[in-house]
């Protein structure tokens, strides 16, 4: 996973040879901007904010989601979740999380007062992945109940908050973390599947626009190229692929 700063890059994973329940900060000259500690179990997802301060969110098996500021090196903040936590990222400010686990929930969290604001459901089965669109109007969720779906997390939506379902991509007996992604433009979304492709869905019809294949084993992780028509995708393969899909 990566978190894109201006000029900068940092790369986000789990050395093989520390504790999975820590997190290593990468530059890009592989050297390490941060090691953070903490969490007392396997960390299921980490994600950066987008604006604001330089911080990192991370979401664990001990039910437990930590906001870290990269600068002090330290966790700013920890939010207890009844739950194991599988996913999360930051909402549009630095000021909510949105987080899913095993209980199917879609949580949204104020980190100041360190309580849920909302509750969404829908999902019947655990949720593996999430991705705010791009305007942060949205986030997309990926569940293990083989469904996509979409939320409204404005302050004030109307209604029911889940506007749309996708289907067609699988999860299997694995139980992977599969992700999911929004195109830049946010007129397509994007999933790992356990039947070893990529898929891409037209976010307005609905409607599968590619099933990429070339992987050997699950697709675990997908994300779109900021600038370039091209998506890469990451499997339990061990391999990193380029696709290329229509602008």
């Amino acid at each position: 996973m990566a978190t894109k700063r201006p000029n900068n890059s940092v790369v986000l994973a789990q050395d093989p040879k520390r504790s999975k329940s820590e997190l290593i900060a990468y530059t890009n000259r592989d050297k390490a901007l941060l090691e953070a500690k903490g969490h007392t179990n396997f960390v299921n997802s980490v994600q950066g904010s987008r604006r604001g301060q330089q911080l990192l969110c991370s979401g664990s098996d001990d039910r437990t989601i930590r906001i870290w500021d990269a600068r002090k090196k330290q966790a700013a903040h920890c939010l207890e979740s009844p739950f194991q936590v599988t996913a999360v990222c930051f909402g549009d400010t630095s000021e909510q999380i949105i987080s899913g686990g095993i209980d199917n929930e879609l949580k949204i969290w104020d980190i100041r007062k360190q309580q849920v604001l909302h509750h969404l459901r829908g999902h019947t089965d655990t949720i593996t992945g999430l991705s705010l669109s791009p305007e942060g109007d949205f986030v997309l969720t990926n569940a293990m109940d083989n469904t996509l779906r979409v939320w409204d997390v404005r302050a004030y939506a109307p209604g029911e908050r889940c506007v749309k379902v996708f289907q067609g991509h699988q999860h299997n007996f694995e139980k992977n973390l599969l992700r999911c992604a929004w195109s830049p433009g946010s007129d397509k979304i994007s999933s790992g599947s356990a039947d070893r492709h990529v898929y891409i869905w037209d976010v307005n019809t609905r409607r599968i626009l590619y099933k990429l294949p070339g992987h050997n084993g699950s697709v675990n992780d997908v994300d779109f190229s900021p600038r370039e028509p091209l998506i890469l995708s990451a499997s339990s393969d061990k391999t990193l692929y380029l696709g290329e899909i229509e602008d």
